[in-house]
């Protein structure tokens, strides 16, 4: 799961500093006060991770792609005229599991003081990783300057990474780079250079000659990938229901970008995990959205299916989903992602209460405690929504749930000079927000009181006349 990020230069934020990552993370504040490009810059990674181009050092996304950023004029903060520049980030994860699949090697760097000269390691599990990036931009160009791992073993940290030495005469040359060796071990690296990096996170195969068991080199691309191949996403704008669902029998990743792909999902889990359509159903009813809920094919033997419900107890017949109020449709995506990916993954929802009435709203409160709860899901949302916060402050004072340590609130705001800036919402034990914004949902008491006002004056001219 992810525990930090940090980006320097990127659209609105000149320097995000370090967002901590809890199970439920929340964002909010004003339109285009910098919100979504936090949750974009994620996704940016992603699409980079996912892209087939080993050279691609950043994948800015297209029609296809989870978000489409444009250019790197575009990304950059402010549009940066100068050449070049610069975009820095910084991501801490940990996660349990990975106790299993990486281990330090009990010899990781071989010296170039020649045989024998090996630098030990414990073998011990490693569960705490951070990278750390430097990207050059220069026109259309990308080039990945530098970037480092670095873990925690044997009570210190250490790290593993490349740095770019090109000269005009020498183009495309890096060097390894490693701290945390003993000082009594001089590690010589003249000489000795590399290829680029692989998109901009991973070690040319020729990294592994410069160390014993260099295929940790490798494990720790691939440690960086299931980040985000464990990541999941639901944008803001979601399909309309359909009459009818078409599915052959795939197992879609997900639920698709705009959820288009809940009831292929639904179906596939039919098999393999019945108990994401029952708890679909239990949330659809719990929110008093439906009584009912079933997905069904409308023949033997078909690929073509629809979804049907029932409104009310007493209702005599179960209708089409697209003969219902919009709000099903529009948390459908949400409840299957929520069940749908797999236990242990962060789940990125943009607006997940649009379209819904502020019960729903604020269960959906409920629904993400439940599944960072029983499913070890990461919650991170993007939200306008009072009611959704409300909720959550409510169940942090319960204290029965959910803990205000389990939370990373954000209200994001930006300066005349068009720079975002984060404050992080001060949540006690008892679910008060200690330092609430000026203006964070709009100015109710204001509007209160203009109001009282307004009846006021009309009420005095009334009795004049």
């Amino acid at each position: 799961m992810l525990d930090i990020l940090r980006f320097q230069n990127f659209k609105s934020w000149r320097d995000t500093g370090e967002i901590r990552f809890a199970p439920i993370t929340g964002f909010f504040g004003t339109n285009s006060s910098g919100k979504s490009s936090i949750l974009q810059f994620l996704l940016m990674l992603k699409q980079t991770v996912e892209s087939n181009d080993q050279q691609r050092v950043l994948h800015l996304g297209s029609d296809h792609t989870y978000v489409d950023l444009g250019t790197s004029y575009d990304i950059l903060h402010q549009q940066i005229t100068e050449r070049p520049s610069q975009i820095s980030f910084s991501l801490s994860w940990s996660d349990p599991n990975f106790n299993n699949t990486f281990r330090l090697p009990t010899n990781v760097v071989e010296a170039s003081l020649g045989p024998g000269n090996s630098i030990p390691f414990l073998g011990d599990p490693v569960d705490k990783f951070n990278f750390e990036a430097v990207i050059n931009m220069d026109e259309d160009e990308m080039l990945c300057h530098e970037f480092s791992y670095s873990y925690f073993a044997r009570d210190r940290w250490h790290s593993v990474g490349m740095h770019d030495v090109s000269t005009p005469n020498f183009q495309n040359a890096y060097e390894l780079t490693y701290a945390g060796v003993p000082e009594q071990i001089a590690f010589s690296r003249e000489g000795k250079l590399l290829p680029p990096p692989v998109k901009s996170y991973g070690f040319p195969s020729d990294a592994r000659a410069y160390f014993q068991a260099g295929e940790f080199t490798q494990e720790l691309s691939l440690l960086f990938e299931q980040v985000f191949q464990r990541l999941f996403y639901l944008g803001p704008l979601r399909d309309f229901p359909k009459r009818s669902y078409t599915w052959s029998g795939e197992k879609p990743q997900d639920v698709g970008r705009r959820g288009e792909l809940a009831v292929a999902a639904l179906l596939a889990a039919k098999k393999r995990d019945p108990e994401v359509e029952i708890k679909v159903a239990s949330w659809l009813k719990k929110l008093k959205l439906v009584d009912d809920f079933q997905v069904q094919p409308i023949a033997p033997n078909r690929r073509d299916y629809e979804v049907r419900l029932c409104s009310r107890p007493n209702s005599a017949k179960a209708v089409l989903i697209t003969d219902v109020g919009f709000g099903v449709s529009q948390i459908l995506p949400v409840l299957v992602l929520c069940y749908y990916a797999p236990e242990g993954s962060t789940v990125i929802l943009e607006q997940p209460e649009i379209h819904l009435h502020p019960f729903v709203q604020a269960g959906l409160a409920d629904l993400f405690v439940e599944v960072s709860r029983e499913r070890n899901l990461q919650i991170i949302i993007e939200s306008h929504s009072e009611h959704l916060l409300r909720r959550l402050q409510r169940r942090i004072a319960e204290a029965k749930l959910i803990t205000y340590e389990q939370t990373a609130l954000y209200f994001c705001d930006m300066d005349d000079a068009g720079a975002s800036h984060l404050i992080p919402l001060a949540l006690d034990e008892f679910g008060n927000i200690n330092n609430w914004p000026q203006g964070f949902f709009g100015d109710e008491m204001g509007d209160l009181v203009a109001m009282t006002e307004a009846a006021m004056q009309r009420q005095m001219v009334s009795d004049a006349s």
